[in-house]
């Protein structure tokens, strides 16, 4: 599925959420699964955070950038996963090459609560990949990895009960995936958003004058 057919599954609203409230889109099912694309490996540093923070915030922004949570190993699953969700196509690079996986080591640090089921679920991942395919999931090949990926990315069909935690988990990748990608300047390219700009304005257009009987002179 491209990008921009994803942006229009997901609607405008939800895609407001993913951009502005981590929690809320973290709660919120989005729709399937991208096709498998080879991707680069992610850097553990998160990019460089460019708005207005008080002394308090900032410090704390800080020490949760010092501290690291996911392991090495943990990182690569992530940007192996989040580059399924959201490849790179025509218009932009992938989820990791938009500091996704980066993304994803900062929130579960700002947000705790994410820390067990993201951990809990890269283990099940690699767990199902082992008893499936007798290697990890980043080991195994493209092919494989969607096979897996097809059992848990569709919540509203019936999943077989194996699969069942992996569901829960692969939402909240996606979920986190999107708002990754879509709060990053890749993303805002990738929808078209430009924010705030300074228009030019150069008064009243001469129609509307000349409907009102007005003029300039």
């Amino acid at each position: 599925m491209k990008k921009r057919d994803f942006l229009k599954n997901i609607g405008l609203s939800s895609l407001g959420m993913a951009v502005m409230s981590p929690d809320a889109l973290a709660a919120e099912m989005l729709d399937g699964p991208k096709p498998k694309k080879k991707v680069i490996a992610p850097t553990p540093n998160t990019p460089k955070l460019n708005y207005g923070r008080t002394k308090d915030e900032a410090e704390r922004d800080a020490r949760l950038m010092a501290e690291k949570f996911l392991t090495e190993h943990e990182l690569k699953t992530i940007t192996v996963l989040s580059d399924i969700i959201i490849p790179a196509d025509k218009f932009s690079g992938s989820a990791s090459q938009a500091g996704v996986p980066a993304f994803i080591e900062f929130i579960v640090k700002d947000k705790p609560e994410f820390k067990t089921p993201m951990r809990g679920g890269l283990r099940w991942l690699d767990s199902t990949s082992i008893r499936l395919f007798e290697k990890d999931f980043v080991s195994i090949t493209p092919k494989q990895q969607i096979e897996i990926v097809d059992e848990i990315a569709y919540p509203n069909k019936k999943v077989k009960p194996e699969f069942s935690q992996g569901v829960s988990f692969f939402s909240l990748m996606r979920n986190l995936t999107a708002t990754g990608f879509y709060s990053s300047e890749m993303g805002h390219q990738d929808m078209g958003y430009v924010g705030n700009r300074p228009n030019n304005w150069e008064g009243v257009p001469d129609e509307v004058l000349k409907e009102f009987g007005l003029s300039y002179s």
